[in-house]
């Protein structure tokens, strides 16, 4: 069965033309990151980074995944995604540095796009795109703190201070550290 045999409109577009096209560009630009992540990987793992390898063919994964939400929403509420070329990834970084900083950059830029498209959304005050957005809002948001952090773990590791893989190793004791402290005032004589 075909959407023009199902008794209602289903395929009444429920989203400007301008809105169409512009998610239809970040559907693409997802594309582009997965793309960037899996070249990335590619170079990290020839240069002997296993786990910065690891990392980024999952990040590649997820930025698919991304993409692959962009299309299913733009057909759903009666676009069309288009699927176009996807440009060649950035050249292979110098140094693992390099490397960070230019993911870094990726997901910045990536930011700025998905906040003029809620900026958009706000603008034709179509809210069902609005609220579809929140959900890479809040992944921007994660996202720019996991690079953020990968970019502070790189500086403490690789900057030439006294000690400094005892802090390495401190940072890395921390992500299993307990999340919970006890309050001096709950605290009593009987326990």
């Amino acid at each position: 069965m075909s959407k023009s045999d199902l008794p209602f409109h289903y395929s009444d577009k429920r989203i400007s033309d301008k809105m169409e096209a512009a998610l239809n560009e970040q559907m693409m630009t997802e594309a582009a990151q997965a793309q960037a992540y899996l070249a990335l990987g590619s170079w990290a793992e020839v240069n002997n980074y296993d786990g910065v390898a690891d990392f980024f063919y999952k990040h590649s994964a997820e930025e698919r995944n991304h993409m692959f939400k962009f299309l299913e929403y733009i057909n759903e509420r009666g676009g069309e995604a288009k699927i176009g070329a996807i440009p060649a990834p950035r050249d292979n970084p110098s140094d693992l540095e390099s490397c960070i900083e230019d993911i870094w950059q990726h997901e910045l830029d990536n930011s700025r796009k998905i906040y003029a498209l809620v900026d958009l959304a706000l603008e034709e005050r179509d809210w069902a795109t609005f609220n579809f957005l929140q959900w890479f809002v809040k992944e921007q948001i994660e996202e720019e703190a996991l690079i953020g952090d990968l970019r502070d773990k790189f500086s403490l590791a690789s900057r030439e201070k006294q000690d400094n893989q005892n802090f390495y190793s401190f940072d890395r004791d921390m992500s299993n550290a307990s999340q919970s402290g006890e309050i001096p005032r709950e605290k009593s004589l009987d326990e």
